[in-house]
């Protein structure tokens, strides 16, 4: 008989299709990334911190046991022995299957803790502490089911306060309310464990919400790598033609409603053109006058605050890349600068900044929210450095604004004005392709690696791998302006 464990309970509540493939056909899913991997090691750690607000608990978890069985078993002891606190509690019911990260025992009734790894309760969360209530209760007796979550405003001074980084909320109300739907919608889902065929699913919103469906590959694999998914801002409207049978740019109906950045993309598209508005490029090339910087950040977060006067999930800037043009016919001058993987690397970090851009001169960047709320949290956090790095916010110029407005647009762009389609659009022999490192997420991924390697020779290339992803997109800042300079 087929288990339907807590996880493929909420995936079928997203989508019967991909509950069913995730059974039967599991060959068609992707292989998690390094993003999915991050998350992963972040719920266990924080689900590792949860503990200490219940200590002393003993542990029944599948990561123990490496059996299901077994570790309903042990879950079965703790309870016979009395055990006040147990952690990953383990309960089967009528072919269902639960973990709880944390059970307490009051008196003669059980609460329900669940850990999650985010700031609020979200929607999913009642779900999965329904399921969990459905199962438990039908073993032992609960008096509340709790939803823990990280308390976004919590700032670390010192030694990490538990009872102030996590927030308890109950959700018993709402997770009774849920409890006939339960039994209404399991022994659906159990038919659909003896199905003969795929249930025929059509795409929709379901498809990355809550969670980007590991099988999306597999059920979008017709749909073609430019098409009217891709079209900025379109709020739902995509799955509208998609239903109509409008799949590609060229069967979007002449009369159908377009604001004026979608009209450009897919005219762009239809007749291969270019779009450039000449006007409004010089407008903004009017604003910036050399000598100029080019810069951009990398930073890493934690769910669990490393340092004083960190928040969860604050970005740590840890490196920055600087190139220097003082004119706009002279050689563009690199500089980059890489913290060390040991400590706090904020002060580090401003301190080369601020040194590295005393010349005058306008600083670009590309996507300007991201750098300036950086220099922003490091002005609070670091009051000492302020002024210097209020004077270095106020002169960032984002090069994002033309492609984002449309001022300028090719149609290799695919509808994006991210940095990774704008360059290669307008320079194809400029890519990522040959870096080892291929966006943020993975550069901080590597930069923490840092310090668990002791090998001279893999830190050194890991380092090297870092420069060389951050000076990539600083030096295409370069290329991009060069290229706006050209056209007008």
């Amino acid at each position: 008989m087929i288990t339907i464990s807590k996880s493929s309970y909420i995936r079928g509540l997203q989508c019967e299709k991909s509950f069913y493939l995730n059974f039967f056909h599991k060959q068609f899913g992707i292989q998690r990334d390094v993003q999915d991997t991050k998350k992963f090691e972040i719920g266990h750690d924080v689900g590792r911190y949860a503990q200490g607000l219940f200590p002393g608990g003993v542990d029944c978890g599948y990561a123990k046991t490496n059996d299901r069985v077994k570790s309903c078993q042990l879950t079965k002891q703790a309870i016979a022995e009395g055990k006040e606190v147990i952690y990953e509690a383990a309960f089967e019911y009528d072919g269902l299957l639960c973990f709880a990260d944390i059970m307490v025992n009051n008196g003669e009734q059980w609460i329900i803790y669940e850990v999650k790894s985010t700031t609020s309760v979200k929607e999913y969360h009642i779900n999965d502490a329904a399921f969990q209530y459905y199962v438990i209760s039908n073993n032992v007796p609960v008096q509340d089911a709790f939803v823990v979550h990280l308390n976004n405003q919590y700032i670390r001074n010192g030694e990490i306060d538990i009872n102030q980084l996590f927030v308890k909320e109950s959700v018993l109300e709402k997770v009774l309310n849920l409890q006939d739907e339960i039994k209404i919608t399991i022994p659906h889902f159990k038919k659909l464990t003896s199905a003969k065929s795929i249930p025929d699913i059509k795409l929709g919103k379901h498809c990355d919400d809550p969670f980007a469906c590991d099988f999306k590959g597999y059920c979008w694999r017709d749909i073609p790598e430019y098409s009217v998914f891709d079209l900025q801002n379109m709020r739902g409207k995509q799955f509208d033609l998609y239903n109509q049978g409008v799949v590609e740019i060229k069967d979007i109906p002449k009369d159908y409603p377009l604001n004026d950045k979608q009209r450009i993309e897919v005219n762009s598209f239809l007749n291969n053109k270019d779009h450039l508005n000449k006007e409004a490029v010089n407008e903004f090339l009017s604003k910036i006058s050399y000598p100029l910087y080019f810069m951009d950040f990398e930073s890493y977060m934690s769910a669990i605050p490393e340092y004083n006067n960190v928040r969860p999930y604050q970005q740590i800037p840890f490196q920055f890349s600087l190139y220097y043009k003082e004119n706009m016919k002279a050689e563009a001058v690199p500089f980059s600068f890489l913290a060390e993987p040991e400590g706090d690397p904020r002060q580090q970090f401003i301190e080369n900044l601020i040194n590295q851009t005393q010349r005058p001169g306008a600083i670009i960047v590309f996507n300007a929210g991201f750098e300036k709320s950086r220099i922003n949290e490091l002005a609070r956090d670091f009051p000492e450095f302020a002024e210097e790095l209020s004077n270095i916010h106020s002169r960032i110029i984002d090069l994002m604004v033309p492609f984002r407005d449309k001022a300028y647009y090719k149609p290799e762009m695919h509808s994006s004005y991210s940095m990774k389609y704008v360059l290669p659009a307008i320079d194809p022999n400029y890519t990522y392709d040959n870096l080892i490192i291929q966006d943020g997420t993975q550069a901080g991924s590597e930069f923490l690696r840092l310090r668990t390697i002791s090998d001279e020779t893999q830190t050194t290339q890991i380092r090297k791998d870092l420069i060389d992803y951050c000076n990539r997109d600083t030096y295409g800042m370069v290329l991009i302006l060069e290229e706006l300079e050209k056209l007008t």
